[in-house]
């Protein structure tokens, strides 16, 4: 039955990696991604244009890949969460999350009664296509799906020590760059208001007992973020590491 390794690491007090796919939805992208060492791959819908039916394909990919699979959907509602459940998602992003009530909505979807109100459908791709006692393959499957709320606005910064405090919550994600535009300093991440920011949701982190996740760069950067307390590296995306490293060796090579 269902299991979530990432989700069992984070709850044990450890650290793990992985990327955010927007544009490569390959059948290779899984393998390659799992050859790499990532323990998981985030499937972005908030800004890709990836429908329903590549994500699908990708969830089957990356679970016969042995790498979890994470989709961010656009928003925080029944219609958007439960379909990426049943097609195989172990783990859902929400952007924007500015609430406990928002973020008790993303927990509501993601499980089952009594711990929430999904829908059920067993038998699918959410189990591997396999059919399980009804009770025990819901009880596996509450326990396997990773909630990630992330905190990307004033209200959500506001709000931060609620949104990780709810129940059922797993994972807080930095969303940095709408953070930061919504502090009025798009992109300056230097700027004394959004490194206050970051430690405050940080702190909030530590009070709540909640893990963090953040979208480093390089691997340069995720080290840093482990150190300021980052327990959920995204080591940038499939397309900045693609032109990172075309660019380097197109540089290399000219040179």
């Amino acid at each position: 039955m269902n299991q979530n390794p990432v989700r069992q690491k984070l709850r044990a007090g450890g650290t793990v990696f992985g990327t955010m796919a927007f544009e490569f939805f390959t059948p290779g992208l899984a393998r390659i991604l799992a050859s790499a060492g990532a323990e998981y791959v985030i499937l972005d819908q908030e800004h890709s244009g990836a429908g329903i039916d590549t994500i699908k394909a990708q969830l089957g990919f990356a679970r016969g890949a042995g790498i979890v699979p994470i989709v961010r959907v656009p928003a925080c509602t029944k219609e958007l969460i439960c379909p990426v459940l049943d097609a195989g998602a172990l783990g859902i992003m929400v952007p924007m999350v500015e609430s406990a009530e928002e973020a008790q909505a993303l927990v509501q979807w993601c499980r089952y009664r009594p711990l929430g109100k999904r829908g059920l459908a067993l038998g699918l791709g959410n189990d591997d296509y396999q059919l399980h006692p009804p009770r025990a393959a819901l009880d596996a499957a509450n326990d396997a799906i990773l909630t990630i709320a992330m905190i990307e606005t004033t209200a959500g910064l506001h709000h931060a020590r609620a949104i990780l405090a709810t129940p059922g919550i797993d994972l807080g994600w930095i969303g940095h760059f709408d953070l930061s535009d919504s502090l009025g300093i798009a992109g300056d991440f230097a700027n004394p208001r959004f490194t206050a920011a970051e430690a405050d949701i940080i702190q909030a982190g530590r009070e709540t007992n909640t893990p963090l996740g953040w979208l480093a760069n390089d691997g340069a950067a995720a080290k840093a973020g482990i150190a300021r307390g980052f327990r959920a590296l995204c080591l940038s995306t499939d397309v900045a590491l693609l032109r990172t490293a075309l660019a380097a060796e197109i540089t290399a090579a000219r040179a």
